[in-house]
């Protein structure tokens, strides 16, 4: 059966850190292997030793010692043989080498007072959703699920059935020593770390989350996603997030946006783009078409003239901007269709066509005929390829 680590140390419970540090370095000058070579009880009392001051040194270590025990760190890795543990530094509470000597010899000593734990907002939780296109772009509700840390219900936080002060610092949350020396008395002052500075503990376990407080919970809201919103945009839901600590107020819920894009609507902003393809009668001549739009199909007039690579604006009927309300534009980019088969009529017929223009621009003084009927002569080109 292990052995109180206080008993170990040679020090009562309500020893300060710097009495816990003093009874450590004193044991561990007179226990050390190096010092003690070949003497294995004067190891197992190093190692024991050792354990105990990792544990005692530890301000959140420490308080849950005091309230389970040994039990509470069944299973852990205390430390090894002749050394200190990966994490472990038994310098590292003091600032340079004036302090250790200061601390081994009985020099000067430093007044400090360490803050007491103060209320803490809790930590914010990220989580993404996927939006069809539709949605994104009308706005939806959408209910989503995600895990948190709450405060257990059972208890409301305490950790027990209720509270208590605490015995060691009687309710204050913090525990005062004073020092003697050769230039008078200093008073130090830390918070209490059996309560760790609360002043009051929990009386009788919580069964539901075991001492902590807390408890994990998948937890399922509705959220509000507005129209016209684009993969990248982040809304925030505010108190969703992980509980807080010491009574302080929960964390947020962030929701990362990712949109599926559309089938053949290409978004660029507010804007939506759709490729039409149009016969070259039809630019010609205009012609009324039906073209895929937000709201369903729509019929569009295209006039006549129209070339290939001009742009047709339906204002309003894009995406709406979430940010400011207004509302952005469909734009239709025609271009020229080329047949992949032709009858001999149409063929005749084009050639004939393109005959005529010959003939309209050498009346016209033209002498550039090639770039007068471009079209032709690309349409003649792709009808005599090769299939």
């Amino acid at each position: 059966m292990k052995r109180d680590y206080y008993e170990v140390l040679g020090v009562s419970r309500n020893a300060t850190s710097e009495d816990i540090k003093r009874a450590y370095r004193r044991l561990a000058r007179q226990y050390h292997p190096d010092v003690n070579q070949g003497d294995s009880n004067a190891a197992e009392k190093f190692k024991e030793i050792n354990e105990a001051y990792q544990v005692l040194s530890d301000e959140q270590k420490r308080a849950t010692y005091d309230r389970f025990g040994h039990s509470a760190f069944e299973g852990a890795n205390q430390g090894n043989y002749g050394g200190f543990g990966a994490d472990f530094d038994p310098f590292a509470d003091f600032s340079n080498f004036g302090d250790i000597f200061d601390f081994f010899f009985g020099g000067g000593t430093q007044y400090r007072r360490e803050r007491r734990p103060k209320a803490t907002k809790g930590q914010d939780i990220k989580i993404e959703i996927t939006l069809e296109f539709e949605e994104a772009a009308r706005g939806v509700e959408k209910e989503i699920s995600f895990s948190r840390t709450e405060i257990c219900s059972d208890c409301q936080g305490i950790g027990g059935k209720k509270k208590v002060a605490c015995p060691h610092c009687q309710g204050k949350g913090e525990v005062r020593h004073t020092q003697t020396s050769l230039f008078g008395s200093v008073v130090t002052s830390r918070p209490c770390s059996y309560c760790q500075g609360r002043g009051w503990i929990a009386e009788d376990l919580c069964s539901s989350c075991r001492g902590s407080g807390k408890l994990k919970k998948e937890r399922k809201i509705k959220i509000k996603i507005p129209a016209g919103v684009d993969s990248g945009y982040r809304l925030r839901v505010a108190g969703e997030g992980e509980a807080g600590e010491n009574g302080g107020p929960p964390g947020d819920l962030y929701v990362h946006i990712k949109v599926k894009p559309h089938p053949v609507l290409e978004r660029k902003g507010s804007d939506l783009y759709y490729d039409l393809e149009l016969s070259y009668p039809q630019l010609v001549l205009g012609d009324e078409v039906e073209i895929p739009t937000l709201r369903g199909t729509e019929k569009i007039r295209i006039p006549a003239g129209t070339e290939s690579g001009a742009s047709l604006r339906l204002r309003g009927k894009g995406l709406p901007d979430p940010r400011i309300g207004s509302r952005g534009d469909q734009i239709i980019r025609v271009k020229l269709r080329m047949p992949r088969r032709l009858t001999l009529e149409h063929r005749q017929a084009l050639e004939k066509l393109m005959e005529l223009e010959r003939v309209e621009n050498s009346l016209e003084g033209n002498g550039d005929n090639r770039k007068q009927s471009g079209v032709f002569e690309r349409l003649k080109e792709a009808f005599n390829r090769p299939e």
